[in-house]
């Protein structure tokens, strides 16, 4: 018996509505894990190159983790993964919530998706009743208003997916949305289930999940549930969630303002934590078995309206706040509810719309072009360009594509100020003084994501204190550059660590953030699966899967290699503008040399594609 794990994989073809229920294979399970292992594995062997990521032929797996739905401390999350219409090569997104547990009581453990739909419809799975039904009623609703809705016909018990307007239109950043204010937000996951015309993925289950030693695992749970709320971060982090970041990270000058043109803003005390919970807040909201939760679930009033909104998070207040120069916590807030509505990935849209102003700015597009004029700092001109941007209209139509696609129509220079990698809008950390940080962002599988490894914290000058212990204590100051010795071995550190977690199917946050102690996820493992295996070994497979992604860009993208990797000129030749890194950037030799020791490292040629060796090595040969 496969212990920890449902059992089986629900393969469905959308266009003929087979089903197909398949006993997940233990060899999978003990060289991938599962979560993102199974995603990463399940996608390089079903699509074939040349294929288009939104056409039929893209696949889209859901799958949760072994951890994912044991009472264990934040055991909610699940990993979405298909071909990324963003970058055209290997996508995915995480999502806490409480449908990836809800999706193994049914009895599974991935739900892999083929071909499209005739016409806009719901997959509802109720335990082995498995249906595709008509979403014709819910065509152009809000993500948040279908969810409602769903609950509102199915009943409170079913776990919902949706997708927004945004999903609908197949716009290539759009996101998958789920207990009104979770997102799988990342590389267009939500424009492959459009394209698929799937509005919604909704699942009951009642199964019970076997565990080699209940008691025992039940007994442990308990007491990783004492641990973290004891761990002495446990209270400063819990009031702020993600939001408590903001002030570090301006101080550090890591804030992207104005389209990433600088790196510090001096308006970041209306948008941070404390203004969250001076102006906004109701309730903490939390995933499923969450100890901490980082949720902020408040009402915002603007002159453009007022919502129920969670969030925002750190990177929307990033994008939205810095990048587009909302000064305040209600403009930021509204602004992430009409992503959510919209179904819009708030980091890309955010990076996106900053980077249509800064092109109005620069007269690299009119007012004609746009519709109107627009400046930072406007809410109106925000929510304006992201209607345009869901409904694919006017210059919409070309911002659904993303920064790398938009800055190929606009010309004019305006490559130089679209911050991506590989096609994926960078997340909320401005890098010109922080090399890690950078490296981290370049050689990220996805593209340019955070999720991947945070190495911000290694690059501050204070480096060998507790980063929570710097946020708690706001110590600002520049970070420290002159030499990237030592920062790639880290950064390949933590593309093994971070995304871990996400194959486990359980959140990092409790480790990152208050500092619980991975020796517990070795034990609990070892009771609920029976199968021994320590934390290094765990960060092995991590490795392989790390390999076996990359070799899936090589695969799928014509010409993948180092050119792939760079930063936008911006980054290598202009210098920060204002605040404590002012006049910093990273030459482009730095980057190199950085990547030469990070490809070498890594096991790949110089032109950073996985050696022969590397992959038998894996066996990925």
């Amino acid at each position: 018996m496969l212990y920890g794990y449902a059992g089986s994989i629900l393969k469905i073809d959308l266009g003929t509505g087979e089903k197909k229920i398949e006993n997940t294979p233990e060899k999978m399970a003990e060289e991938y894990l599962g979560g993102r292992g199974f995603v990463a594995r399940l996608l390089y062997d079903m699509i074939e190159p040349g294929t288009d990521p939104l056409g039929p032929a893209n696949v889209i797996v859901i799958a949760p983790g072994p951890l994912s739905g044991h009472l264990l401390p934040g055991s909610g999350k699940t990993h979405f993964g298909a071909l990324s219409p963003a970058t055209g090569g290997y996508g995915d997104s995480n999502m806490g919530g409480h449908f990836g547990p809800a999706l193994k009581y049914a009895g599974y453990d991935c739900l892999v998706l083929e071909g499209a739909a005739d016409k806009l419809s719901t997959l509802v799975i109720d335990n082995n009743d498995i249906k595709i039904v008509s979403a014709d009623t819910l065509q152009g609703k809000g993500a948040i208003d279908a969810e409602k809705e769903l609950k509102e016909q199915l009943g409170e018990d079913f776990q919902v997916l949706t997708i927004g307007p945004a999903g609908e239109n197949r716009v290539v950043y759009a996101c998958i949305s789920h207990d009104f204010g979770r997102q799988a937000g990342r590389t267009g996951v939500a424009a492959v289930l459009g394209s698929k015309n799937i509005k919604a993925v909704a699942v009951r289950g009642s199964k019970p999940i076997p565990v080699f030693d209940p008691q025992a695992a039940q007994a442990k749970g308990e007491e990783m549930y004492r641990v973290c709320f004891g761990k002495p971060g446990f209270k400063t982090w819990t009031p702020y969630g993600t939001a408590s970041i903001t002030g570090w990270a301006n101080e550090v000058g890591a804030f992207p303002t104005r389209n990433f043109q600088t790196s510090y803003a001096d308006f970041h005390h209306k948008i941070n934590g404390q203004a969250i919970i001076d102006r906004l807040l109701i309730t903490d909201k939390g995933c499923f078995g969450c100890p901490t939760p980082c949720g902020k679930y408040g009402h915002a009033k603007t002159t453009v309206g007022s919502a129920f909104v969670e969030g925002p998070e750190y990177e929307s207040i990033a994008t939205l706040g810095g990048s587009c120069c909302l000064e305040e916590i209600e403009e930021v807030a509204y602004a992430n509810y009409v992503c959510d509505q919209l179904g819009l990935d708030t980091i890309s849209a955010g990076v996106v719309v900053s980077f249509a102003m800064e092109c109005f700015e620069k007269g690299v597009i009119t007012a004609v072009d746009i519709g109107r004029e627009i400046s930072f700092g406007s809410l109106e001109d925000v929510v304006y360009l992201l209607e345009k941007i869901a409904a694919t209209e006017g210059i919409g139509k070309i911002l659904a594509g993303g920064v790398k696609a938009a800055a190929a129509v606009f010309g004019g220079g305006s490559e130089r100020y679209a911050i991506h990698v590989k096609g994926l809008e960078w997340s909320g950390y401005e890098c010109r003084n922080a090399p890690g940080m950078m490296l981290s962002y370049m050689t990220a599988d996805v593209g340019a994501h955070h999720n991947r490894s945070w190495a911000l914290g290694y690059d501050v000058s204070e480096s060998d204190a507790d980063v929570s212990e710097l946020i708690e204590a706001g110590a600002g100051g520049s970070l420290e550059v002159s030499s990237p010795e030592g920062k790639v071995d880290h950064v390949i550190s933590m593309q093994h660590s971070r995304p871990l977690y996400d194959a486990l199917g359980i959140c990092r946050l409790q480790t990152m953030e208050i500092g619980f102690e991975t020796s517990y996820y070795e034990e609990v493992y070892e009771l609920i699966t029976g199968r021994k295996i320590s934390w290094q070994e765990m960060l092995s497979i991590s490795e392989k899967i790390w390999q076996l992604t990359r070799q899936f860009n090589v695969k799928h993208i014509e010409g993948f290699g180092r050119s792939y990797d760079y930063p936008p000129l911006r980054f290598m030749e202009e210098p920060v503008a204002s605040g404590p890194n002012k006049g910093r950037y990273i030459e482009r030799k730095i980057l190199d040399k950085m990547l030469d020791e990070y490809y070498e490292k890594r096991g790949w040629d110089e032109n950073g594609i996985p050696r022969a060796g590397t992959l038998a090595r894996f066996g990925l040969a």
